[in-house]
């Protein structure tokens, strides 16, 4: 090998090209040595980003606006930011609800619990068929079944059916489901009563539907993860449907969206549910003939 290949010094340790190994580089070679340096240290730092004018926006939202820019692309460290939240929200989807988990907190919190499972025997099967999510297998059928006759007291009373589904964001439940039923509980109407915590795997939002049906519940409230945003993969939703049976549509709904610390909190969630449910059972059914107008009213607390 020629020039500068047969030299096994570090780069760093090696001379400059034009230079033998024992001369040493005159003052203006070495100036503009450590200027090219500091120029290179210069645009890795954050300093190098040239500041959008919308970023006094980014106060109010956590959407991706007011990214900066650093020459023609986008800042190294915005970059790895989307890179983290796309890859949180795949996992939000691909991560298993622990079931065992979440049923000990919700019991020691108080609440009674039984446990379904959609027709989707796992999580790869639920993705590809949807349909498969939305009906029970055949043992959870019977479950329910051996369970409806120790729910006829609430058949005097207006009650809700809470229904917790794993969805497409196990996280969400994980996180949120527990504060949120806790909220409910507190809100409780008078004369309402809140039945025993239905947690379904597997879980679309039409299988309350069916879970109402086999219980004779007069309104389910499906808690579920909702599909992971890029700056939210625990948003856990809920799904008010009253008279529930099988084939309604998300017509014959009212869905709260966004349940969570930097969205709408657990207080709200649970005053705009209970202003559903009252109102569903005032005016005869829930979706496009509800219209929410729950803000009307104050929230205590």
């Amino acid at each position: 090998m020629t020039g500068g290949g047969d030299d096994k010094r570090p780069r760093a340790q090696r001379a400059p090209k034009g230079r033998g190994r024992g001369e040493r580089a005159d003052p203006a070679e070495r100036a503009n040595e450590a200027w090219s340096e500091r120029e290179t240290l210069q645009a890795l730092r954050p300093e190098s980003v040239t500041v959008d004018p919308w970023q006094a926006l980014r106060a109010h939202t956590p959407a991706r606006i007011a990214l900066g820019r650093s020459g023609v692309s986008l800042p190294t460290r915005e970059v790895l930011a989307f890179g983290c939240a796309h890859a949180q929200a795949r996992d939000a989807v691909q991560r298993p609800l622990d079931a065992d988990a979440l049923e000990r907190e919700l019991n020691a919190a108080g609440f009674a619990t039984l446990r379904v499972h959609s027709a989707a025997p796992d999580r790869a099967t639920y993705l590809l068929r949807p349909d498969l999510g939305r009906r029970l297998d055949e043992a959870s059928r019977a479950a329910l079944a051996e369970r409806a006759p120790t729910l006829a007291t609430f058949t005097a009373a207006d009650w809700l059916l809470p229904v917790v589904g794993d969805g497409l964001s196990s996280l969400a439940v994980a996180r949120h489901a527990l504060p949120t039923l806790q909220a409910l509980r507190a809100r409780t109407p008078p004369g309402w009563a809140l039945g025993p915590v239905v947690v379904a795997l597997q879980a679309r939002v039409a299988l309350a539907d069916e879970i109402g049906a086999a219980l004779h519940a007069p309104l389910t409230a499906m808690l579920i993860g909702e599909r992971p945003g890029l700056s939210s993969p625990d948003s856990l939703g809920i799904y008010l449907t009253a008279e529930p049976k099988r084939g309604r549509s998300d017509a014959e709904r009212n869905c709260i969206s966004n349940i969570r610390p930097e969205g709408l909190s657990f207080m709200r969630a649970a005053h705009t549910l209970w202003w559903l449910a009252q109102a569903a059972r005032r005016g005869g059914g829930t979706g496009v003939r509800l219209k929410d107008a729950s803000g009307a009213v104050a929230l205590d607390g």
